[in-house]
């Protein structure tokens, strides 16, 4: 005779319970997810639903005109260009940086560990501020530079922490004692182990670099005054901020239908700036899980 599958007899708190969490969290996932969802339908409705708000869970008047707008838009795909650049320039800058900091401060045997570690925190809760920091990039010659926006948001102390975390709870010494033995020195070690056996936490800086980057208007909008180089976020700052006056997102040379059709080229805006990160998220997700609990939990 086949064996009887048992179940266990939960109390009736505990299933009511289990209900109760089940519909929390399927209404933080539409929380979450609707907005997303209304951008994207709203970006391909017409311009009458849009203004109207006559559509709640599917486009009405299905239409192109935002994404049309884009496409021939120089300046939107001029912005797009600096996004990128930027964009892959800081996190490589960023990643190169954070990278050999995070790992020299987990080894016990660097000189001034300690001291070099609460100077860094001290600077994530004090400033000098916008203007002295203003003052620096001039006398630095980067104003209306790329690189004031490349070297302005590279390195984060917040993440260096992270990887001097992650290096202490998953890179043995006696890895390390070993490799000596054999002859390897601290920069061959570096190369040949510590980056292999951290691909994890690498992943999540570089997520996170990716992010910042891509996001941040505020460093181009204090030091580049030169239209070419603004990213496409700052270009969506300003078509936000000016959305009742759309000629001033082409030198004035939108007009007539155009005028009509200024909230739906918000919406497409907004899925174009979007959608190249979120595509790239769910390939990241395991190694962002995986970087973020190593070291979380001491045994």
């Amino acid at each position: 005779m086949g064996k009887r599958k048992r179940y266990i007899n939960r109390p009736l708190g505990d299933k009511l319970l289990d209900i109760f969490l089940y519909a929390v969290a399927v209404a933080a996932i539409v929380l979450c997810v609707y907005p997303v969802y209304f951008v994207l339908i709203a970006s391909v409705s017409s311009s009458t639903a849009v203004n109207s708000g006559q559509f709640l869970l599917w486009p009405k008047g299905f239409h192109l005109t935002g994404y049309q707008f884009v496409l021939e838009n120089k300046k939107i795909l001029t912005g797009y260009y600096n996004t990128i650049l930027y964009t892959v320039v800081g996190t490589a800058l960023g990643l190169s940086f954070c990278i050999p900091a995070g790992y020299a401060l987990s080894r016990k045997d660097l000189p001034g560990r300690k001291l070099i570690m609460k100077l860094m925190i001290f600077t994530m809760y004090f400033s000098g501020g916008l203007i002295p920091t203003y003052f620096v990039v001039k006398d630095l010659n980067l104003i209306n530079s790329r690189w004031s926006v490349i070297l302005m948001g590279c390195v984060s102390v917040y993440n260096i922490i992270l990887i001097r975390s992650f290096c202490e709870s998953s890179l043995s010494e006696e890895l390390l004692n070993a490799t000596k033995i054999d002859g390897c020195g601290n920069g061959r070690f570096f190369f040949q182990f510590v980056i292999p056996l951290s691909k994890a936490i690498i992943a999540v800086i570089a997520l996170y670099v990716a992010v910042g980057y891509w996001n941040s208007y505020y460093h181009a909008m204090i030091y580049i005054n030169d239209d070419t180089k603004h990213p496409l976020q700052l270009l969506l700052r300003q078509l936000l901020m000016t959305a009742n006056n759309a000629t001033d997102i082409q030198d004035g040379e939108l007009a007539g239908e155009y005028l009509k059709q200024v909230q739906v080229v918000k919406y497409a805006v907004i899925v174009v700036a979007t959608a190249p990160i979120m595509c790239i998220y769910p390939f990241l997700q395991k190694y962002f899980v995986q970087g973020v609990m190593i070291g979380a939990i001491k045994g």
